[in-house]
């Protein structure tokens, strides 16, 4: 096992549909909140120097890109994706603090954005300063949105008028001041808890409303 991280370049390339068979078959597996992804896209992003890459002996086992929206005043690290063999290692963490600090060098003072329903992702973020918000606080660039329409929960976000979905908003605003690390723990803790909570009553929810 060699595993290497790195910003992806021209040499990874034809790993462009491997990255996208990995984020599919995690959508296949958790049956929520992954939208699909073009390898032509994903080929885009590794040109422009936007993506961040892990492999091992040339197979791509992780992840993630940079997307930009409203003239480039907001920003996400989009696709965070690890090979299901390689999980539980903290490539995921890696992979997600590499592209928040490219972000940040390339869009100093821009504001970082996600939606994600995994509650992994989440508890990175939150180590890397995000805080939870409403969908309202993000990007009102209807192309981010429009991203969601391959995601199997779209109907929920569109019959909530986009004001609530099984995904979790998440913002890092970098003019904020910076929570001291025992603060940072604490909250994760509780917004962790919180974050369960919703996901099981949206559920119950959606369940009465089908039946």
């Amino acid at each position: 096992m060699k595993i290497e991280l790195a910003i992806a370049s021209e040499k990874h390339l034809p790993l462009a549909e491997q990255i996208c068979e990995m984020i599919a078959d995690a959508a296949r597996k958790r049956g929520t909140g992954i939208a699909k992804r073009d390898p032509e896209y994903i080929r885009k992003k590794i040109r422009e120097g936007k993506a961040v890459i892990a492999t091992d002996n040339g197979k791509a086992i992780g992840f993630c890109y940079i997307e930009t929206w409203q003239e480039k005043r907001y920003v996400a690290n989009s696709g965070l994706i690890v090979d299901t063999d390689y999980r539980g290692q903290g490539l995921a963490k890696k992979i997600k603090k590499k592209a928040f600090q490219l972000s940040r060098k390339k869009y100093p003072g821009v504001k970082l954005f996600g939606i994600t329903t995994s509650l992994a992702v989440m508890r990175i973020n939150s180590e890397l300063g995000y805080k939870p918000v409403t969908f309202s606080e993000l990007t009102s660039d209807e192309s981010f949105w429009k991203g969601c329409q391959s995601c199997p929960n779209y109907d929920i976000l569109t019959r909530n008028k986009r004001n609530n979905c099984l995904c979790t908003g998440m913002l890092y605003d970098p003019k904020q001041r910076e929570i001291k690390n025992g603060e940072r723990r604490r909250r994760v803790e509780l917004y962790y808890r919180w974050v369960k909570l919703k996901r099981v009553n949206f559920l119950k929810l959606l369940k009465r409303k089908s039946s």
